[in-house]
C-alpha cells in the first residue's frame, strides 16, 4: 500500500436511535469516537412493515397537495 493516500481507519461507536451501541472500524471522522444514527432497522418502514402505512401516508399528502384546499 502507498503511504500518505488511505484515510485513517480508527475504531468508533455506533449509537443506534434505541440506545444499543455497535462497536466497528470506519474512515468516518468524528469528535468523540460515536456516531449517532437516526434511522436503523428498528425504526424504518422498510424494516418494520410500516411501509404500506409510509406509501398510504405519501399518496394522501400527494393528492392534498394537488386537488387540497389552500
Amino acid at each position: 500500500m502507498k503511504k500518505g493516500i488511505h484515510p485513517d481507519y480508527n475504531e468508533i461507536t455506533v449509537l443506534m436511535s434505541d440506545g444499543s451501541e455497535i462497536t466497528t472500524r470506519s474512515t468516518i471522522k468524528t469528535k468523540d469516537g460515536i456516531y449517532k444514527s437516526e434511522v436503523d432497522s428498528k425504526n424504518h418502514p422498510f424494516y418494520n412493515k410500516d411501509q404500506k402505512i409510509q406509501k398510504k401516508a405519501d399518496r394522501i399528502d400527494r393528492f392534498n397537495k394537488r386537488y387540497g384546499k389552500k
